[in-house]
């Protein structure tokens, strides 16, 4: 298998970071923070760089690509922190109309995990419809009809959450393996933007380890902080790796398995990004700790984009399920 990118790819990838760069700088996620962590005007944006319309077919007016050049594009979203609910608006481009051109904000619930937790539901406030991925199938919903509350503080400032109550009837719009198929393509979307967190800490870090200076000297030039930023820059390869691979596979099931490829790629760019957040933090010293530096943020995001389309100890599980059915 091939992870060299293409002309296109790269161009794509490209394009997608220096939109990024340009509109979710860090001064921008801080007026959004104060602005519910959502602006309708940068969604359209995102739908006009083809974000969610990316895997829909060009005939139903998508760009037609696919997960080998998703995970590209949602890495670059997970560099800059992009909110909102990503994932699910291109997972359900093809099911949602509006969804592909930003005009209908789709978010979800994952009730596929194991059972008994509250119903969590991100950007719930924004969402004009809701989707919910159970056992019996895919069920749409219509937020007006919900009774939630919402969850203070959010664990991420750019993530607002709300626990509902119930849910009512809602209307069945796929089967049960439409559902499990949704939820091992989400988890690969979530662990492109885990690589692209590991990816922006680590470059961060070594940013500021250039530039900060102790008795006469950048801190990079020291051999304690060399280590932590080379094992920083080695997990994020392998993540890519990983990721990658996660994209390909998906692409072409017969170089291997989906779900396994998948769960291994949320595993370590998981891992990654987890790593690599807290790595930023000590580098940045006292300073990390402050909200003035972004470290935080890529830290609490990771904590949350861990726990969506199956967490840590879920992936973890199934990995071994599938190690051992190979064995």
């Amino acid at each position: 298998m091939d992870f060299q990118l293409s002309e296109d790819q790269e161009a794509l990838r490209d394009g997608i970071r220096s939109f990024c760069d340009g509109r979710f700088g860090i001064e921008a996620l801080r007026e959004l923070e104060g602005k519910g962590a959502f602006d309708r005007e940068l969604w359209g944006e995102l739908a006009e760089m083809g974000v969610f319309g990316l895997r829909l077919a060009e005939a139903d007016g998508g760009v037609g690509l696919g997960y080998a050049d998703a995970v590209l594009v949602f890495a670059e979203l997970g560099r800059r922190l992009v909110p909102g609910p990503l994932a699910w608006s291109q997972l359900l481009a093809d099911r949602i109309d509006g969804a592909a051109s930003g005009e209908v904000v789709v978010g979800g619930l994952d009730l596929l995990g194991p059972g008994g937790g509250p119903l969590l539901v991100e950007y719930l406030a924004h969402l004009d419809v809701l989707v919910a991925l159970r056992d019996d199938g895919v069920w749409r919903f219509d937020p007006r009809d919900l009774e939630a509350m919402p969850v203070e503080p959010a664990l991420d400032p750019h993530t607002p959450i709300h626990q509902l109550a119930s849910l009512p009837a809602g209307e069945r719009i796929g089967d049960a393996s439409d559902a499990g198929r949704l939820r091992i393509e989400g988890a690969a979307l979530a662990a492109a933007q885990l690589l692209g967190i590991a990816e922006m800490s680590q470059e961060l870090a070594t940013e500021y380890a250039r530039k900060r200076e102790q008795f006469g000297r950048p801190i990079g030039s020291f051999q304690a902080v060399k280590h932590i930023l080379a094992d920083a820059f080695t997990r994020q390869e392998l993540a890519r790796a990983a990721v990658y691979a996660a994209g390909a596979t998906l692409d072409d099931p017969a170089v291997g398995s989906g779900p396994r490829a998948v769960a291994a790629a949320k595993l370590v760019a998981g891992e990654a990004a987890m790593k690599n957040a807290r790595a930023c933090i000590q580098v940045y010293g006292g300073m990390g700790y402050t909200w003035e530096i972004p470290a935080h943020y890529y830290l609490k995001r990771t904590w949350v984009l861990e726990n969506v389309f199956g967490t840590v100890d879920e992936q973890a599980e199934q990995m071994a399920e599938h190690v051992a059915a190979d064995a």
